[in-house]
């Protein structure tokens, strides 16, 4: 199976068109080499994706038991893929973004009156 399918069947990414893009970024290594989307995945490999959450990044590892015959569901995940990823970049993955107070991303539109209120009482 292909690496850019493999990780999308086994729920890494959302999609393959995801996928084969942190493919051809280099954020994907098979057994610490560099690999392109149509790399054949084997059982036994180990496959280390830096994934890109906001400001922190983090590494996820994971082993190759076998290819899903399409996308599987959560619960099925474990039959296919085994996950190594070190407790260490895992809390790294729940590190809060900082987020100045009040602050709103453009195009969210005008805060409704409760989030007015709340902002105008950041700032007294």
């Amino acid at each position: 199976m292909r690496l850019d399918l493999w990780l999308w069947a086994v729920r890494v990414f959302k999609t393959r068109v995801f996928s084969a893009d942190a493919i051809r970024e280099e954020r994907v290594h098979v057994d610490t080499r560099v690999a392109k989307p149509g790399y054949k995945v084997k059982a036994g490999e180990i496959i280390t994706i830096i994934m890109d959450y906001g400001e922190v990044d983090w590494v996820r590892t994971l082993r190759v038991l076998d290819a899903p015959p399409s996308r599987v569901g959560a619960k099925l995940v474990p039959q296919f893929a085994e996950d190594l990823t070190t407790a260490e970049e895992l809390a790294k993955r729940l590190i809060p973004e900082t987020v100045s107070p009040g602050f709103r991303p453009v195009g969210m539109g005008r805060p409704t009156k409760r989030e007015r209120r709340d902002i105008d009482e950041l700032e007294e």
